[in-house]
């Protein structure tokens, strides 16, 4: 396995990854692991563009029937 050293960390980032290690049971250094494989995995698609893709995978929205529109719009009673 490959080691590293970070040079220059602001001392509250470093108070704070030992406090989130604390939180989680870890070291620091198995702390500072897991966020950087998080951080270099591969990315989470965008939400709306993975919907986007699903609902164009089976013909789109365009054909959706949808209900009318002619309410009025009401006003809101907080009494």
């Amino acid at each position: 396995m490959a080691s590293i050293v970070i040079r220059g960390l602001d001392d509250r980032v470093k108070r704070s990854l030992a406090a989130q290690a604390a939180r989680h049971g870890r070291s620091m250094e198995a702390e500072a692991r897991i966020l950087i494989e998080a951080g270099t995995s591969a990315p989470v698609a965008n939400i709306g563009l993975a919907l986007l893709a699903a609902v164009g995978a089976v013909g789109g929205v365009d054909e959706l029937p949808l209900p009318g529109r002619d309410d009025e719009a009401r006003t809101a009673d907080f009494g």
